[in-house]
C-alpha cells in the first residue's frame, strides 16, 4: 500500500526544508555514511501505509535504543569501498602475470592509481568486514533485537560466502603481496560484488537505525504504535512540536465517533502550531520513527494532506479564495477514491468574506462528517460555524485553546480545552500597540 501526500503538504509541516534551513529532516539528519543520509532521505521521501511494516521498522530503532551501540565504523572507510566496487572497466582488471619489474617501475615512479585505488579498496574492504564480524558477534549476544535478526542472520550468511575465509584472517590494515590483491580483488571487486552491496546496504540501514535511536534517546522522543487502518483513531499524549522551543504539549484522542476535530482560538492562541504538531507526528509514526510526545497509538492512514500556509497562484491570477477552492477540490477527489486519510485545514476559506467563509465552512465541514473513515483536524475563527455544526453533525469534537487576559494583554496558555471560544482580540492587540496613535500622530504633524 503506498501511502500519499504531496509538496504542499511536505512544505506546511516543514518537513524536508530547504537545503542549509531547519526542518523535520535536519532533526534526524546525524548519519555517519553517505549511504545512510540517501537512505535516511528516501526514508522521508517514502513513509508507511502498512501496520507490520511501520511496527517492524519501528522496533528495529527501538531495539537499538536500548541496547545503546554506537555505530561501529570509521565514516571514511565508505567513500573508499564504494568507489572501488564501482571500478567496474574491465581493462583496470590485475593480471596474475604483469608481477614483473616493469609493473613494479610503474608503480614507484607514475604512482600507478589503479593500483593503489585497488589496494586500497582491498584493506577497507577487510577492515570493514573485520568490524562487521565483531559488531555481529556484539549484537547476537544482546537480548531485545527480535526486530532486527532477520538482517542479522542474513548477515551472518554473508560473512560466510565461501571464498572469504582467508580474507577475513588477514590482519586489517596489513600489506599485501602482490599474488593475493590479484586474489582478493577478483573475489571481491568481480565475483563477490553483489553479496558486498548487499552488506553494504544493511550497513547504511543499520547507521540509519542507530542514528535515529540516538535522536530518540537524546529527545525523549517516544516509538508510537501502528494499529490496523480500520480502526480509525489516533491517541496522542503529550505531543508538542519538535522545532518549537519550550514548546507546550498537548493530548488528544481521535476515535470513529469524534474523527472532525474543529479548532477555534484567537490570534497567536497556537492552533497552527498544534495542527503542524500533529502532523509531524503522524509523518513521522508513519515511517517507524520516533515523534516528540509522551505517547502515541494511532490506525494507520493511507495519506496526509494539509493546507496551513496556502499561497497564492499569482502565476495563474487566480485570488488566494480560488486557489483555497480548487485545494480542497484536489482533497476531495482523495476523499472520493474512499482512502483513509489524515486531513488538516488551518482557517478554511480565509480569503474571502465572512459570510461566504462561514457558509462554506459549514458546507464543507458537515461534507467532511460524512466520511467516518478519515480524521479531518480543521480550524476557524468563524465560532458561529461551530455553533451551526453542534446541531447538524453528531462526530465533531470541538476544541479551543483559551486566551486570559492580563492587565489588558492577551496571554496564550497553548493548552487545549473543550467547546468553542469567542475570544477575539485583534483590535486590543492593535491598540496595545499603538498603531492608531501612531498614524494620528503622523497626520497632526503634517496638518501642523
Amino acid at each position: 500500500m503506498i501511502f500519499n501526500t504531496d509538496k504542499q503538504t511536505l512544505t506546511d509541516l516543514n518537513i524536508l526544508g530547504k537545503p542549509g534551513a531547519d526542518s523535520v529532516y535536519t532533526v534526524f539528519n546525524h548519519t555517519h555514511t553517505r549511504g545512510g543520509a540517501l537512505i535516511l532521505e528516501n526514508m522521508f521521501r517514502y513513509p508507511l501505509a502498512d501496520k507490520a511494516a511501520i511496527n517492524n521498522r519501528s522496533g528495529k530503532i527501538r531495539c537499538f535504543r536500548l541496547a545503546n551501540i554506537a555505530f561501529p565504523f570509521r565514516s571514511g572507510l565508505f567513500d573508499v569501498i564504494e568507489s572501488y566496487l564501482a571500478m567496474q572497466d574491465d581493462r583496470t582488471r590485475l593480471s596474475a602475470d604483469d608481477d614483473t619489474l616493469a609493473r613494479k617501475f610503474n608503480h614507484l615512479v607514475a604512482a600507478d592509481s589503479n593500483y593503489k585505488a585497488i589496494t586500497d579498496g582491498i584493506r577497507s574492504l577487510i577492515e570493514m568486514l573485520h568490524v562487521l564480524r565483531d559488531f555481529v558477534a556484539l549484537i547476537s549476544a544482546t537480548s531485545g533485537i527480535d526486530h532486527y535478526r532477520e538482517e542479522l542472520e542474513e548477515m551472518k550468511d554473508l560473512l560466510q560466502t565461501p571464498g572469504l575465509e582467508p580474507v577475513l584472517e588477514e590482519q586489517a590494515g596489513g600489506k599485501l603481496p602482490y599474488a593475493k590483491v590479484v586474489q582478493y580483488d577478483q573475489l571481491l571487486r568481480f565475483r563477490l560484488r553483489n553479496e558486498f552491496s548487499r552488506l553494504l546496504s544493511f550497513i547504511y540501514h543499520l547507521d540509519v537505525y542507530i542514528t535515529v535511536a540516538r535522536v530518540a534517546d537524546e529527545r525523549k522522543f517516544v516509538f508510537p504504535l501502528a494499529a490496523d487502518a480500520g480502526t480509525h483513531y489516533v491517541l496522542l499524549e503529550g505531543v508538542y512540536h519538535p522545532m518549537v522551543k519550550k514548546a507546550v504539549a498537548n493530548s488528544i484522542h481521535i476515535t470513529p465517533e469524534n474523527n472532525v476535530i474543529f479548532l477555534t482560538g484567537a490570534n497567536m492562541a497556537g492552533k497552527s502550531t498544534f495542527m503542524k504538531s500533529l502532523g509531524i507526528a503522524m509523518f513521522l509514526a508513519h515511517m517507524g520513527f520516533p515523534v516528540p510526545a509522551g505517547k502515541m497509538e494511532f490506525a494507520v492512514r493511507e495519506g496526509i494532506y494539509t493546507t496551513i500556509n496556502l499561497p497564492d497562484d499569482l502565476s495563474s491570477g487566480s485570488s488566494h479564495f480560488y486557489t483555497e477552492v480548487l485545494r480542497i477540490k484536489a482533497i476531495a477527489r482523495e476523499l472520493a477514491r474512499n482512502k483513509n486519510l489524515f486531513l488538516i485545514f488551518d482557517e478554511l476559506f480565509r480569503g474571502t468574506n465572512v459570510k461566504d467563509a462561514y457558509e462554506g465552512t459549514v458546507a464543507v465541514t458537515a461534507a467532511f462528517a460524512e466520511r467516518r473513515n478519515c480524521i479531518f483536524v480543521i480550524s476557524t475563527h468563524i465560532t458561529e460555524a461551530g455553533e451551526a455544526l453542534k446541531a447538524q453533525c453528531s462526530n465533531i469534537h470541538f476544541l479551543f485553546l483559551p486566551t486570559r487576559m492580563e492587565h489588558n494583554k492577551p496571554v496564550y496558555t497553548y493548552q487545549l480545552a473543550e467547546g468553542i471560544t469567542t475570544d477575539r482580540h485583534g483590535m486590543l492587540i492593535i491598540n496595545n500597540e499603538g498603531i492608531l496613535d501612531i498614524i494620528s500622530k503622523k497626520v497632526k504633524n503634517k496638518e501642523a
